[in-house]
Formats: C-alpha cells, sequence, structure tokens
C-alpha cells in the first residue's frame, strides 16, 4: 500500500483543491456578472419613459437639398419644406420675401431690416405685418394648418 496510495491520495487531493478552486472562480465570476447586469438595469430607461424631448433628442432625421425650396435674401436662406407654404412664399413679392427672410432667419428687429433694406422702421413694419397676414390667409384657404 505505500508509494502508489500515497500518489492515489495525493492525485485526489490535487482535485478536491482544484475543484474547490473551480468552484470559487465561477462563483465569483457569477456574483460579478449579477451585480453588473444591476448596476445596468440601474443606468437604463425604459423609451415608455422617456419624455417627448428626450425621444426628440434620439431621433435624427436626414435632409437633403431636395427636401425644401430655398429662398434668399441678401446672402441668407430660408429652407421650407413645405410645398403649399413654399408656393405661398414664392408668389410674394421679391420685396416682401427680403423683409420676411431677415425676420424669420435672422429675428433682427424692424429698425434693423430697415437699415438693411433701406426703408424706415414703421414701412418695414406695414410690409411685415400685411404680408404675413396675406399669408396666413392664403394657407388657410389652402388647408394649411399654423
Amino acid at each position: 500500500m505505500g508509494e502508489k496510495m500515497k500518489y492515489i491520495l495525493n492525485d485526489y487531493g490535487k482535485r478536491c483543491r482544484f475543484n474547490a478552486f473551480c468552484k470559487t472562480v465561477l462563483r465569483n465570476e457569477a456574483k460579478t456578472y449579477l451585480r453588473d447586469l444591476g448596476r445596468q438595469r440601474n443606468r437604463e430607461t425604459e423609451f415608455s419613459a422617456l419624455s417627448q424631448h428626450e425621444m426628440d433628442k434620439l431621433c435624427t432625421m436626414d435632409e437633403y437639398p431636395s427636401d425644401s425650396v430655398v429662398f434668399t435674401a441678401y446672402g441668407y436662406a430660408l429652407h421650407i419644406r413645405d410645398e403649399l407654404v413654399a408656393d405661398a412664399f414664392a408668389n410674394l413679392p421679391e420685396q416682401e420675401q427680403s423683409i420676411l427672410i431677415l425676420y424669420c432667419v435672422l429675428e433682427l428687429t424692424d429698425g434693423e431690416i430697415g437699415g438693411i433694406a433701406g426703408m424706415s422702421r414703421s414701412a418695414i413694419q406695414r410690409h411685415r405685418t400685411k404680408t404675413l397676414n396675406e399669408l396666413r390667409k392664403d394657407l388657410k384657404s389652402k388647408g394649411v394648418r399654423n
């Protein structure tokens, strides 16, 4: 029983230690996995819980030059996507188009637009309000909502 038995017992002891080591490693890996999964679950938010503003941040839309009609005045461009609005805008005289482009794109005041266009502030205001009312009326008759 001597040498061979010592070898078998020694080999059995090594296997037991190796099995114990493997079980410890697997148990710790499982704990790490579950901990990481819990952390991930805490950081994640369901889409249904997001506000519309947050959802809009996640959305992108490709824009192509052919998707809009471009009107320019004094080097500034106004892009209009809606065909009915673009048609109504195209039917305006060039001076009114220029005033609205400066007003909508650059958000300039009537006095600033008057300085660029060479007109008085009151004339710009009169043209702008008249033109916007005409556009509104024209678009309402075509069924476009505000």
